[in-house]
């Protein structure tokens, strides 16, 4: 049985109303932060390396562990906030989120940037299924939650597109810890007013929450994202460092799904992946991500170092993709409802693929027209992918297990995009190094160092003298343009596979509002192999 609390019933009992989207405009101010979050250090990691002198490894986890933290957090979270309330956990995590920025802006020492990272990807992790499921709460009506997940979805990538944009306007203009500083004002005006709007929401508080199994979850995610980001890095597939967190994070990941199947009261039912359209958008959302995250890092190094732009160039020129996108958020519902999920996401995918071989054509010199025309189609592709596959998604999984299938959604956007860098990384540096360490006349030991990225081969080059300096800087930025191109490929080719994929969604979408055609019972679909009929039949639930 679905509990809510009073303030929801009022709400969805007057039919939303204009609250609705009053509701949904917090919701996408909550979301714009911590999206904005993922991204906006990255061009600030130069004047943080400089100021705080991390080491190699204390620099890797400034960057990685807001990420890390919040994939791996993001099932536990989700399915706590169906049992105890979605908007206690948001709310929560809105305050987390401001603490953490505010100690990040000053942290003094690298170790205290770290943990301050560490508690950011927390509160990230308490937001992103929090608005996601509440989302799913306030708009019953699945024509006005497509366009409420547009809305969403776009604001979404306006986050992580103008993380770049704005971060490196704050770091040339003031210093390293105001990318961090300007969340401060922000929650704390989100935190009353959230706290004032936002109907609370449960799901089914039918047996006690699986405390070991969302550590399990937990530790089982965190083990397979930090293997794939260190396999993106280059980090040797026999490494145990490498293959040690993939083989146990799998394996927990096993165990997880073996102890869900026999829960009375799981976690997350793993029936609602016997739905076609459910498994087939979560596959989606992970190729989508795979194709392009890793892609996305490479361009913007491409944009840096061999066109010569500066951080704020960069992230203006990626602008186009983001109004692009907010265009595809805007118009997905009538897109959806005119032709469907499966085409919508199947066309979605190959106008993307066809962005992703329109830049095959960028070269040695700066191209903008080009570049502008590829990113708006990359746009536009990726964000009608991305909507149809979620609202698909959401739409089939009952409303019980909004937060947990909010979760699912999110930790298989965060682990597509860490297999997309550990995938197209790898790709990239196959077809990168090869030339750059046989080049003649260049030490071994510097041609190495050299093979790690383009920006390495340019440092070293700049201490060799006369003419070995300027054949290893030429012989490395056409080595980088050569493997860019492979990689754009590769991308393609795996977007066009999940536009085959996108073929067992639903032809049509059904517009419905749950309360007048509600969604057959999970108990309907049939139980899983080795799990008892009676356990199975005892915990069936239905969806409102």
């Amino acid at each position: 049985m679905s509990v809510t609390t009073t303030a929801g019933a009022r709400l969805r009992a007057a039919g939303g109303g204009a609250n609705r989207w009053v509701v949904l405009f917090v919701l996408c101010i909550s979301l714009l932060l911590v999206a904005l979050d993922a991204t906006v250090l990255h061009v600030a990691v130069p004047a943080v390396t400089e100021d705080l002198r991390p080491n190699g490894v204390e620099l890797l986890w400034i960057v990685d562990a807001y990420p890390l933290i919040c994939a791996s957090l993001l099932i536990l979270f989700g399915t706590l906030g169906d049992r105890v309330g979605r908007r206690r956990v948001l709310l929560i995590g809105y305050g987390l989120f401001g603490l953490a920025s505010a100690v990040a802006a000053f942290a003094p020492t690298p170790e205290v940037l770290i943990g301050a990272r560490a508690l950011l990807g927390i509160g990230g992790a308490m937001i992103m299924p929090a608005t996601l499921s509440i989302l799913r709460d306030v708009f019953p009506d699945r024509r006005e939650r497509a366009t409420a997940i547009g809305i969403w979805t776009a604001v979404a990538a306006v986050g992580a597109a103008t993380g770049p944009v704005l971060g490196g306007f704050l770091v040339e203009h003031f210093w390293w810890g105001s990318v961090f500083l300007i969340n401060i004002p922000l929650m704390a005006l989100i935190l009353p007013v959230g706290r004032w709007l936002l109907p609370e929401s449960k799901g089914a508080v039918d047996g006690p929450w699986d405390v070991l199994g969302a550590l399990m979850a937990a530790a089982g995610v965190l083990g397979v994202v930090l293997g794939v980001k260190r396999l993106g890095a280059g980090d040797r597939v026999l490494d145990i460092s490498t293959l040690g967190p993939l083989l146990v994070g799998a394996a927990l990941l096993v165990v997880f799904v073996q102890r869900q199947r026999r829960r009375v009261h799981p976690l997350i039912d793993m029936r609602m992946f016997a739905r076609a359209a459910f498994s087939t958008s979560v596959g989606c959302i992970v190729l989508a991500m795979l194709a392009l995250v890793g892609l996305e890092l490479i361009a913007v190094q491409y944009l840096q170092l061999v066109l010569g732009l500066s951080p704020l160039e960069t992230g203006l020129r990626l602008l186009p993709l983001t109004f692009a996108a907010m265009a595809a958020g805007a118009t997905g519902s009538h897109t959806l409802h005119r032709i469907g999920p499966r085409r919508m996401v199947g066309w979605g995918f190959v106008l993307t693929a066809a962005a992703v071989l329109l830049l095959t054509l960028m070269g040695q010199h700066d191209r903008p027209w080009l570049l502008a025309s590829a990113f708006v189609l990359l746009g536009f592709g990726l964000q009608t992918t991305l909507f149809g596959a979620y609202e698909s998604m959401l739409s089939e999984a009952p409303a019980d297990q909004a937060g947990g299938a909010a979760a699912i959604g999110e930790t298989s956007y965060q682990l597509g995009a860490g297999m997309g860098i550990a995938l197209l990384g790898s790709v990239m540096n196959a077809a990168y190094t090869p030339a750059v360490t046989s080049l003649a006349g260049v030490p071994d030991r510097l041609s190495s160092a050299a093979a790690h990225s383009l920006g390495e081969a340019y440092q070293i080059a700049d201490t060799l003298d006369g003419p070995t300096g300027e054949a290893l800087r030429t012989t490395a930025r056409h080595s980088f343009v050569h493997g860019l191109h492979v990689t754009l490929l590769v991308s393609a080719g795996l977007l066009l596979v999940g536009a085959l994929a996108a073929l067992r969604l639903p032809r049509v979408m059904e517009s419905s509002a749950p309360e007048k055609c509600p969604r057959p019972r999970l108990s309907e679909v049939p139980a899983q192999a080795g799990r008892e009929p009676a356990e199975a039949a005892g915990s069936g639930r239905t969806a409102h």
